[in-house]
């Protein structure tokens, strides 16, 4: 099978947009306004919202149609961390987040990323947990509300900074177990 099947490249395109969603709020006071909301906002929250459908679209594809791949457990998560991290950090650009919050969501990322590294080392795998796909709906969620500049997008954002390390902890402690030493028997390294 292809890795460039048509759920990886959904996947790809969201690496694509992330910097179309960072442009578009970042140069928004150059394109006017609609309704009393920037068009660069504007445009930026479309994008997003395009770019945040394709993650369900490309996981409903893949698993219906037996296109999951090696290429696409990579990309996939890669991907939603590079579209939530570009829109996050011009948020902070543009002061409408404060940095620590996006440090501590981002941190969760790296964190998670790199245990799941550490797992694939001992032949394991780290599926995505309930919490995770919930964390990520809240992001996504606060995202847009900060995006949009609509009431509550800061309360938003301190409930998926919450949800998000709720979940980076449960990762954690369903993980422990790779950070526990393992005796070396035999000369030849076998366990």
């Amino acid at each position: 099978m292809t890795a460039l099947n048509l759920p990886n490249m959904l996947s790809l395109s969201r690496v694509f947009l992330a910097p179309l969603v960072m442009v578009f709020l970042t140069l928004r006071a150059q394109f006017g306004s609609f309704l009393g909301l920037p068009f660069g906002d504007l445009l930026a929250g479309v994008v997003f919202i395009i770019a945040a459908a394709t993650d369900t679209v490309d996981g409903y594809v893949a698993r219906k149609h037996g296109m999951v791949t090696n290429f696409g457990k990579l990309v996939d998560p890669l991907a939603d961390k590079i579209l939530v991290t570009a829109a996050l950090v011009s948020l902070v650009q543009l002061q409408r987040l404060p940095a620590w919050i996006v440090v501590v969501i981002v941190s969760r990322e790296f964190f998670v990323t790199g245990l799941r590294m550490v797992a694939i080392s001992e032949g394991e795998v780290i599926p995505a947990s309930s919490l995770g796909k919930v964390k990520t709906v809240v992001q996504i969620t606060a995202i847009l509300l900060v995006i949009f500049n609509l009431p509550g997008g800061l309360l938003a954002m301190w409930v998926a900074m919450l949800v998000t390390v709720a979940s980076g902890t449960d990762y954690f402690l369903k993980s422990k177990n790779l950070f526990v030493e393992r005796k070396v028997s035999g000369k030849d390294g076998s366990r």
